[in-house]
């Protein structure tokens, strides 16, 4: 239950705090007080949206706090959990959960199993088909939980194998088209015949080509340069220095130097005539360095960055053709479990299936009875069962709450109804009847005897405080009736304060009770509205 709920900078609340009972809790007071606003803070800190707009004028954020007493939890601290939300101006938020940050989202998943806001358009868990099933199933009870327990084994294990079975290709054609890629694939790479530096030596090759021009042009100068002078010259000096190599052995020596670089020169030449000679290259020739550089270029951006990854790529291809290939055995022996499964689980499905239908029968005609005492005669509440083709978590069957509310029309889905004041009963009709096997502890209902009033008002009061026998239940109302009802009535009003207005709230004793219940009931405090306020809470205590 809720113990504390502190708010701050919401609207015109400037710092309210509000502590909260067990059982039915009735807010009331004028309009524009900020009841509902409590009610909206609620869902913020339940991970509900929130609009900058809803910050208190000239403050850059706002706060939520919630003291849950929750001794069972498993993360309660001396029995109790702090949630807390702050949101800033710029958008930012700052969610914690017992002082651990947590994401909105996380938030939203923890708080909806504890509180659950009906407002007059507005609900959660009731009006999501998801709950629908769950809510069916726990009325039904421990018959069925047996049989689910027992299903959820088995589809938990039938899951595991169908995908081990799926990544294993168990599907023949799923496996087929596997194999015929990876071959594809493998083919490809082997037809290509590549070798490891290949792709360097062409890039070198075609580098030549493109400035094939340019190298022929300078080779040819330098040869030509080198034979037609250097050489010349060189033969020259040879056969001065000869002429005079024996008067003195410098002589020699410098002359042996010069046939070294005359040699030396000789050789060079012949070189540079040679590269010059191969700089030729024919059309034929070109294009074929350029397809395959093309082919490996291709097989790049496939397999590899390089030709050592495409490689090894081809063999890992190799590898894993092989492991499927060989796969038959293994897959033909997990469709054997799964045929297996599948019938065990079938023949749990058909009882489950069959324990909704009875027991929906059973649901129907207490809500429906709940309906006509709140004044909706003319209704009809079916839990619709619908068979599923594919095994789910909830078996091959799942639960649609729907309702018509008159006489000739169409059942529809709950969330398809849009007066208020009929929505509003249903949804305490449906409350009433599931209120022992609800779990979420916190019921929060705002205003949602807009449109009611009467014997139908009395009778949503008498729900409310039926449903708070097991549930902590905060209702917003303006029906008189309704907060007669009230085990803890507290008074929302508005103060100005240096020049500012604040929301602020008041748990009444008996006697303020009795006067708040007069006022709402004729506008005014007389003895007369006493007098029939008194009479209103003694039948509520009755």
């Amino acid at each position: 239950m809720i113990s504390t709920l502190h708010i701050k900078n919401i609207g015109i609340i400037d710092d309210l705090t509000l502590d909260l009972n067990k059982g039915l809790n009735v807010l009331t007071g004028e309009t524009g007080a900020g009841k509902t606003l409590i009610v909206d803070s609620l869902g913020i800190i339940a991970g509900g949206r929130f609009s900058k707009e809803m910050i208190r004028k000239g403050e850059k954020m706002s706060f939520v706090e919630l003291c849950l007493y929750m001794p069972e939890s498993e993360i309660a601290i001396d029995g109790n959990i702090i949630i807390s939300r702050e949101i800033n101006t710029s958008g930012k938020n700052l969610c914690k959960i017992n002082g651990r940050l947590v994401t909105v989202n996380e938030l939203k998943t923890f708080m909806k199993n504890i509180i659950d806001i009906h407002g007059q358009y507005d609900n959660q868990t009731l009006m999501d088909p998801e709950f629908h099933t769950k809510y069916l199933d726990k009325f039904i009870g421990e018959e069925l939980l047996k049989y689910k327990e027992e299903y959820i084994n088995l589809y938990t294990e039938y899951q595991n194998i169908v995908s081990c079975l799926k990544q294993n290709y168990g599907d023949d054609k799923e496996r087929q088209r596997k194999l015929d890629l990876l071959e594809y694939q493998f083919n490809e790479i082997k037809a290509a015949k590549l070798k490891i530096g290949e792709d360097i030596k062409l890039e070198e090759q075609r580098k030549i080509i493109q400035n094939s021009e340019k190298i022929s042009n300078s080779l040819r100068m330098a040869d030509n340069s080198l034979n037609q002078t250097a050489i010349d010259a060189i033969s020259e000096s040879v056969r001065a220095l000869e002429k005079i190599q024996d008067i003195d052995q410098k002589y020699n020596k410098k002359l042996n130097e010069l046939k070294n670089i005359y040699y030396d020169i000789q050789e060079i030449a012949r070189d540079i005539s040679d590269l010059n000679e191969s700089t030729y290259f024919d059309d034929e020739q070109k294009n074929e360095i350029e397809d395959r550089l093309d082919t490996i270029q291709s097989l790049k951006r496939k397999y590899g960055n390089n030709i050592e990854e495409i490689l090894e790529y081809q063999d890992n291809l190799e590898k894993e053709i092989k492991r499927i290939t060989n796969l038959d055995e293994e897959n033909e022996k997990m469709k054997k479990q799964i045929t297996e499964l599948e019938s065990k689980m079938n023949i749990l499905c058909e009882k489950i299936t069959s324990l909704r239908k009875n027991n929906s029968v059973i649901l129907n005609e207490k809500i429906n009875k709940e309906l006509q005492e709140l004044e909706m005669k003319n209704a009809t509440f079916v839990a619709k069962i619908i068979e599923d083709e594919k095994f789910t978590p909830n078996g091959k069957s799942h639960v649609e709450f729907t309702i018509s509310t008159n006489i000739g029309e169409e059942l529809k889905k709950l969330d398809k109804i849009v007066s208020g004041g009929e929505m509003s009963r249903i949804m305490l009709a449906i409350k009433n009847v599931l209120s022992e096997i609800d779990e979420v502890p916190v019921l929060i209902f705002d205003e949602i005897d807009t449109g009611i009033s009467g014997k139908a008002a009395n009778s949503v009061g008498i729900k409310l405080r039926k449903i708070a026998q097991n549930h902590q239940v905060l209702i917003v109302t303006h029906l008189a009736s309704i907060a007669a009802k009230g085990e803890y009535n507290y008074y929302i009003y508005k103060n100005v304060e240096n020049e500012k207005t604040k929301t602020k709230v008041k748990l009444l004793n008996e006697d303020e009770t009795l006067k708040e219940i007069a006022r709402i009931s004729s506008g005014e405090i007389t003895e007369i509205a006493i007098t029939h306020a008194r009479e209103l809470r003694k039948k509520a205590i009755a």
